[in-house]
């Protein structure tokens, strides 16, 4: 069986960083090293393994366990977690050097979401060696590009569908994802849509502006209006009993070559979080329709296709699935709750294909991302109970 310490120390010591849309260098820029780490662990497992190619140094891996008694008549439960962690700009910690302290693992990706990986990889393992005769067949599969576009996870789900899959032939009965959620199992959470708009303008010296477009200048009406859209147009949609409204934010912008230059070009990047129930096109084009609206649309404002656009995931269709995991965290003494996230997760395309899909791990987004990532062992350890528990008797619905 696999020790959840050593599996996450050694997980964390592969970058398997995402280039965020920027330029690979090299592969440990991207997840094949980590990707090769887990086929050979797999095996190592005894376990068959499959490759779905995404794009260059870029692959989900997927392993298969069946049940040891009458596979054909027992559930197929899949356990995804994605390959990809974010940047280590910034960070003030040794990013690919894992460090016990004080009960905590630190490290790019100990919490998103190598953390997680741990506990599916030790829950696998256990499960191998000890067989329980009313568990499901199992799949794990680890996605890549999570953090940029949920590609990976768009080509798993595609992969239930048309037969290109050998591990995972049809749609599983059940889906856990793992991401951090402090033991609680999330139902639902927000999509997002994001594009860019760019302002043109005239280039000219500074000691002479009147010859020249200020496109910085272009621009600022538009992030105003966006702000009042997103301060008094947004507010009046009905939001989720779980999630609350949608959200839209301007985080991004860019503009100018020199203080003595009158800028010819500004750019701005746009984040709208959706409701599950909301299609990213049309968010989109109701954002767009309000510029117009404030006479913001001309030949000087041009807004990109969208480079990122994913559904939510709903809470119709996961009550039973989302019952038995908090029933089998109950029996390890934890309390687990059934809530709503505001970010985004590989559910946006594996809960379309799968209704019965829940978002479920160990950490909190709160150290997610941040300079000196870190979990608590005691979090990876509860966590891998109650999911060795619930893979242990799954039965379907």
């Amino acid at each position: 069986m696999l020790d959840l310490i050593a599996t996450l120390h050694d997980l964390i010591r592969i970058p398997s960083v995402n280039p965020m849309g920027g330029t690979p260098i090299g592969s440990d820029r991207c997840e094949s090293r980590l990707t090769d780490h887990l086929e050979n662990t797999f095996k190592a497992l005894g376990l068959p393994t499959e490759r779905q190619s995404i794009a260059e140094n870029r692959q989900n891996i997927l392993a298969r366990l069946d049940s040891p008694t009458s596979p054909e008549s027992k559930p197929l439960v899949l356990l995804e977690v994605h390959q990809d962690t974010v940047p280590t700009d910034g960070m003030t910690i040794a990013p690919f050097d894992p460090v016990f302290i004080d009960g905590r693992i630190y490290g790019r990706g100990a919490c998103d979401i190598k953390g997680g990986m741990a506990v599916m990889l030790h829950v696998l393992s256990r499960l191998v060696d000890e067989r329980p005769a009313e568990m499901p067949n199992v799949v794990m599969a680890c996605t890549v590009n999570e953090e940029y576009g949920f590609c990976g996870a768009r080509r798993l789900a595609d992969s239930m569908h048309d037969g290109s899959s050998r591990l995972l032939p049809k749609p599983p009965d059940a889906i856990i994802i793992a991401e951090p959620t402090d033991l609680n199992v999330v139902v639902a959470h927000k999509g997002v849509v994001r594009w860019r708009c760019r302002t043109l303008g005239r280039a000219a010296h500074s000691s002479a502006p009147q010859h020249g477009k200020n496109a910085i200048y272009a621009m600022a009406p538009v992030v105003t209006a966006l702000e009042q859209y997103a301060t008094e147009t947004l507010p009046q949609t009905p939001g989720h009993p779980l999630l609350g409204g949608p959200t839209l934010n301007v985080g991004v912008i860019h503009g100018g070559v020199s203080v003595n230059t009158v800028p010819d070009r500004c750019e701005i990047e746009i984040d709208r979080r959706l409701l599950p129930d909301e299609d990213p096109v049309e968010a989109r084009n109701h954002a767009l329709q309000y510029l117009a609206d404030a006479n913001l649309a001309n030949d000087a404002i041009e807004h990109d296709c969208s480079f990122m656009a994913a559904p939510g995931m709903s809470d119709v269709g996961n009550t039973q699935l989302a019952d038995s995991l908090i029933a089998a965290a109950a029996t390890c003494g934890v309390t687990s709750n059934r809530m709503g996230a505001a970010y985004a997760t590989d559910a946006v395309h594996l809960s379309r294909a799968v209704p019965a899909t829940v978002v479920f791990g160990p950490g909190s987004i709160e150290q997610a991302h941040t300079k000196d990532e870190w979990i608590a062992v005691e979090q990876l350890e509860k966590a891998a109970e109650i999911l060795f528990r619930f893979c242990s008797a799954h039965k379907k619905p």
